[in-house]
């Protein structure tokens, strides 16, 4: 058995050796050469007569051709050597001459075949060697973790960063140890009973580390038969810093908008606070001084009040604002919006310039400013046959404006739209309220305008131009 290898490996490196060399010199060249030694052997079989065939000659031409040529013309050529060979063959009776023009006509045509043969199989594990290779690599140079597991959830082939996703130290490796103690998810999923058929999904989950330490995990895997039981595939991510990321982020985006709130409403506190103040001097003009105890008494709370309403914040911190790209904010709406809408049978139009601008403000402000207008227009086109939301951006020198225009109902009082704690909406009413406090803390403005019909907002924000320095 193993010598039958060893040949093969010998007749395929030499036909390598020969068919690089073919292939390099061209086709008319080999065929050129090709048809010299078929005829070369045909004047030495002459030359030597009647006495000697030499037929087993073409074998070498034919093998030669076979690297540059077709099965069809390999059968061609075949029977031009087998009629050439005929032409010099020693005379014997009709059936003899047939036989021996079968048998020669068979020799010549299986070894033209037999060389595609060995050289489609010498290819095709060229081929399959390189996808390998190619396949390692990519998997050895993934930044994500690559497993195998069997049935019993032990760890069969394992890439160089799932090592380091699972806090494993030089030398180690994942290979041979049981995935339950550091991602057990991975291990449930291998003893559902799904039968056969193959089981595919994402998780999320907590896993651990080598040395106990635990992170956030995204997996995808499925799992696959094979000879020696079920397996399963799976690619691993640490999400621990994006998640610490995202929790900062909200963290950062509910202190803004606790402390752009909490201005809005002493700001509201301080219109009262002035109102109280001027009833206040009017009493104190129009009542006698003898019975100021009260009146000095609702002084000194209106005071108190005002110092507390004088801690407003300033409507713009510019120092913690951004660059943001109006497009990506208005891409993440649609994203967010559009399913939604066409489910309802909505549709939304975009209409926005060739080129979109930058403004200053907070991209994730920005986008639940927007999606609050959105969510708005949805409601109030539910009723409607015809339901439309416009997106339109406009510019000019210092603002962009991007306007939300929907074809509802309309709004029945446009001045109350921005007052908090309205009686009859959905909610506690203070959408709105929070959206044009939000704006203003980015320098920009919320405004209703009265469109044809259905409803209009509009949202103005400042522009940042960036101007050469040529």
């Amino acid at each position: 058995m193993s010598s039958s290898f060893i040949t093969s490996d010998l007749v395929g490196s030499r036909l390598d050796r020969i068919a690089g060399f073919c292939l390099n010199a061209g086709r008319r060249q080999v065929m050129a050469v090709t048809g010299l030694m078929i005829a070369f052997i045909a004047f030495a079989d002459w030359e030597v007569g009647l006495d000697i065939s030499l037929g087993i000659m073409y074998i070498l031409p034919m093998v030669i051709a076979a690297i540059v040529l077709s099965p069809r013309s390999i059968l061609v050529l075949a029977l031009i050597c087998t009629i050439v060979r005929g032409l010099f063959n020693i005379p014997h009776s009709l059936l003899e001459n047939a036989l021996g023009f079968g048998f020669g006509l068979l020799a010549y045509a299986s070894a033209g075949l037999f060389v595609v043969a060995v050289m489609r199989s010498r290819q095709e594990q060229a081929l399959r060697i390189q996808a390998e290779t190619q396949l390692k690599t990519l998997v050895e140079s993934s930044p994500a973790a690559i497993l195998t597991l069997d049935a019993s959830g032990v760890v069969l082939a394992a890439n160089n960063a799932a090592n380091g996703c699972f806090g494993l130290e030089a030398g180690q490796t994942m290979r041979g140890k049981n995935i339950d103690k550091y991602l057990p998810v991975l291990g449930d999923a291998l003893r559902l009973d799904t039968g056969i058929a193959p089981f595919r999904t994402s998780a999320q989950s907590q896993g651990r580390k080598e040395n106990g330490e635990i992170f956030l995990a995204d997996a995808w895997f499925s799992t696959y038969p094979s000879v020696e039981g079920i397996r399963l595939a799976a690619i691993v991510i640490d999400s621990s810093e994006e998640m610490r990321d995202r929790e900062e982020q909200n963290l950062r985006q509910l202190s803004v908008n606790s402390r752009i709130m909490a201005g809005a409403m002493l700001h509201e506190a301080r219109n009262l606070c002035a109102a109280i103040a001027a009833v206040y001097s009017n009493l104190t003009d129009k009542l006698l001084t003898g019975r100021n105890d009260e009146l000095q008494g609702l002084d000194h709370l209106v005071k108190g009040l005002a110092r507390i309403a004088s801690l407003e914040l300033h409507p713009k911190q510019t120092e913690s604002l951004e660059t943001v790209l109006l497009i990506d904010v208005l891409n993440d709406l649609r994203i967010i919006i559009e399913p939604s809408w066409a489910e309802t049978g909505g549709t939304t139009r975009w209409e926005l310039p060739e080129e979109m601008p930058r403004v200053r403000a907070d991209r994730h402000g920005l986008l639940q400013v927007f999606l609050n207008l959105a969510q708005n227009s949805e409601r109030a086109v539910q009723q409607c046959v015809d339901r439309e939301l416009v997106v339109n951006v406009t510019t000019s020198n210092e603002s962009a404006f991007v306007r939300f225009r929907d074809s509802g109902r309309g709004v029945s009082d446009p001045e109350r739209l921005f007052q908090p704690f309205q009686s009859g909406v959905s909610s506690v009413g203070l959408g709105l309220y929070i959206s044009r406090s939000l704006l203003r803390s980015y320098g920009g403005e919320l405004r209703f305008e009265l469109p044809a019909r259905g409803a209009c907002f509009v949202v103005e924000l400042l522009r940042v131009v960036h101007r050469s320095t040529g």
